[in-house]
């Protein structure tokens, strides 16, 4: 099945239920149950054969002892594809791999094991902790028991898709994984022995249940979801019919993680999908209700960042969906069908590339994202910045400024491919530990005009901004939270912002009041170093931006950006809360500009949450255009916008922005 045809708007159900609840289905009604999605604008839904209890959901002939004892509809997941085809939607089967939790009981031979020789479980839960998260390892006979049981749902129950949950990269140290690393000349004792192995694990399991799944129907859709999807999973890419990313507002996910997932994976001509859930905090989170406004952002968040929408959920029990959650999710999916001639094949236009972390230190896990890339997307986004995440192997042509965040080395290969970029009129931003070699003991880019000397003998240090770093800020020392590294600035330099020290450092020799030494007045070393086309920052700017935000460390960066980004695709006079994405559709010959006003705020402790659209009103927006414009409009009303066009500076004002906005910019 082509990309276009990857359904829009889907419905991922879960069904994980256990075999000691009764009546599983009762009052489940086909009709209802399929008219019910159509009326919520549902065009795609994932549906369960295997959940990860390891019940069946549907008339097994191969294994009716997993089928649910307590199933009132034996053939549920039958009658369910089928009631959904009668209504246009279209359906993907849904089955575990990790998790199974009667397999892993009478097969403990399949579970994975862990270093120490113990049965791994997700995230170091416990034996005796409730769940069903004992990891099984796919270079077992458990793969070849779960074709079999896949197999038979797929062989008799037609559909346009499947969906392999819980595909986790995660280490194991069984008896069959130690002695296939052994005959590949890896060592299971090392550590990084084992993640290199599991990552050979995952891309085989991902080649092998592709070609299996295509063996019942080449139209498949194809997708695995492992929680976060980044660097990891490229070199598996073509496996993938569409990329999924879930990630829910709080718990090891929180709303930094999708933009990240999505800026990357974007990149490559494979169909991206976001993943939310109706829930208040994380799946499983029965009779609790995700607030309009929350599921509003999250959602349209997909549609800004060029991807498609997925919402999860869990059907009842008994057999029923929620009627006031599918009359929520229904108005949400209105507002996206009618956006969907805007966003459909439509490319981001960046200026920003921004080298991603996952490339060196990825683990494949959610919520593990490093501190650099979250803070350098909080930034950026709040910079109203158009950008992408690359990797070391991406197209640095594409980009007028490339942003090494923190802790990207540089090899000499990447070295002399940043050097051409440089000459052919590119810029570099770097902070701290980007730009070193391998070993983290010099720079491999002498364009950055910088020598390494070691760890900075004071922190926290301090800044005075000079000159046009001083833009916005008082005319004083500000302190820089986390050590840096020392270095000294070479003759390329054309100007150096010096570090202050502390009157010394804290000890318990030696402190003063509850927490840094103040200022000791006395310029030490640099801590911002520029050439012509590039900056350096000694300190992990993005790292601490995501820890504490302090508000200088922004509007040094921003002062920086503007010095070697002039012109940038999108400005406005809103404030920071407004998120802009640009795209171009290129046979409509327009660019779409979307604009999002929703504020998260942290008022728990585990999530964050939209609790409702606060407007705004008359917000003037300039974008750098390339081609003489014939119209620009606000979409989906098609009401038109007045505008200036300045040679490749146009210019409007949006009356209103209430929560999504998006302006459609023809060109002649």
């Amino acid at each position: 099945m082509s990309k276009e045809n990857i359904a829009s708007r889907q419905i991922h159900l879960d069904f994980h239920t256990s075999e000691k609840i009764e009546g599983v289905c009762l009052e489940f009604d086909a009709e209802e149950f399929a008219t019910t999605l159509e009326n919520a604008h549902v065009n795609s839904i994932t549906l369960f054969s295997c959940c990860h209890h390891g019940m069946l959901y549907y008339d097994s002939k191969l294994f009716p002892e997993m089928v649910h004892p307590n199933l009132v509809h034996k053939d549920l997941l039958r009658e369910q594809t089928q009631a959904c085809h009668r209504h246009g939607i279209q359906v993907n089967l849904y089955t575990t791999i990790r998790w199974n939790k009667p397999v892993a009981d009478l097969h403990p031979e399949w579970i994975c094991i862990d270093e120490n020789g113990a049965l791994q479980d997700y995230k170091g839960k416990g034996y005796f902790e409730a769940g069903f998260y004992k990891n099984l390892c796919m270079n077992t006979p458990y793969r070849d028991f779960l074709k079999k049981q896949f197999g038979e749902v797929m062989q008799s129950i037609p559909a346009e898709g499947v969906w392999y949950d819980a595909a986790f990269m995660n280490e194991c140290c069984c008896p069959t994984c130690q002695k296939i690393m052994k005959e590949k000349g890896l060592d299971p004792t090392k550590k990084k022995d084992r993640q290199e192995f599991a990552r050979i694990t995952y891309y085989d399991m991902v080649d092998d249940l592709t070609a299996y799944a295509k063996s019942f129907n080449a139209d498949y859709n194809v997708c695995f979801n492992k929680g976060h999807v980044g660097y990891l999973e490229k070199p598996v890419i073509n496996n993938y019919s569409y990329l999924s990313f879930e990630s829910l507002p709080g718990i090891e996910w929180g709303y930094l993680d999708f933009p990240i997932s999505a800026k990357y994976m974007r990149n490559y001509e494979t169909e991206c999908l976001g993943l939310t859930s109706r829930f208040h905090t994380e799946w499983g989170d029965f009779h609790a209700f995700r607030n309009k406004e929350a599921m509003e952002y999250e959602v349209f968040s997909m549609l800004a960042n060029g991807c498609k929408c997925t919402i999860g959920d869990q059907m009842d029990y008994w057999g029923k969906l929620n009627p006031d959650m599918y009359k929520q999710i229904g108005e949400i999916y209105e507002k996206v069908e009618q956006r969907e001639p805007w966003c459909l094949s439509a490319k981001p236009v960046s200026e920003i590339g921004v080298m991603t972390a996952e490339e060196f230190f990825a683990t494949g896990v959610a919520g593990d994202i490093p501190g650099a890339s979250e803070g350098i997307t909080r930034l950026l986004m709040e910079l109203s910045q158009q950008f992408d995440f690359i990797d070391s192997e991406g197209d640095f042509t594409k980009y007028k400024v490339i942003i090494l965040p923190d802790v990207i080395p540089v090899n000499n290969k990447v070295a002399a491919k940043i050097k051409e970029y440089i000459i052919n009129g590119g810029k570099v931003i770097a902070s701290f530990q980007s730009g070193l070699n391998e070993t983290g003991d010099k720079f491999s880019l002498d364009e950055l005009a910088v020598e390494y000397v070691g760890k900075a003998p004071y922190s926290p240090d301090f800044i005075w901004p000079k000159k046009h770093l001083a833009e916005d800020l008082a005319n004083a020392e500000h302190v820089m939270y986390d050590r840096g590294i020392e270095v000294k600035a070479t003759s390329q330099a054309t100007f150096v912002q010096n570090a202050i020290r502390p009157v010394f450092n804290r000890t318990y020799e030696h402190f003063c009041s509850h927490l840094h030494s103040p200022s000791g007045r006395e310029e030490v070393y640099p801590a911002i170093i520029e050439t012509d086309n590039t900056a350096y920052f000694m300190h992990p700017i993005f790292t601490t931006y995501q820890t504490i935000a302090p508000p200088w460390y922004k509007k040094l960066f921003r002062n920086e950006l503007k010095r070697l980004l002039t012109n940038p695709l999108v400005q406005h006079d809103g404030p920071s809360t407004v998120i802009t994405n640009l795209f171009e559709q290129v046979d409509q010959n327009r660019e779409i500009l979307h604009l999002l006003h929703y504020i998260p705020t942290r008022k728990c402790k585990l999530l964050d949450i939209v609790d409702e659209v606060i407007p705004l009103y008359n917000i003037n927006v300039t974008v750098n255009v390339q081609k003489k414009v014939k119209d620009v409009y606000s979409a989906p009303d098609r009401k038109n916008i007045t505008f200036v066009q300045k040679g490749n500076e146009l210019t409007f004002t949006i009356e209103k922005i209430n929560g999504h906005h998006m302006c459609v910019i023809d060109f002649i």
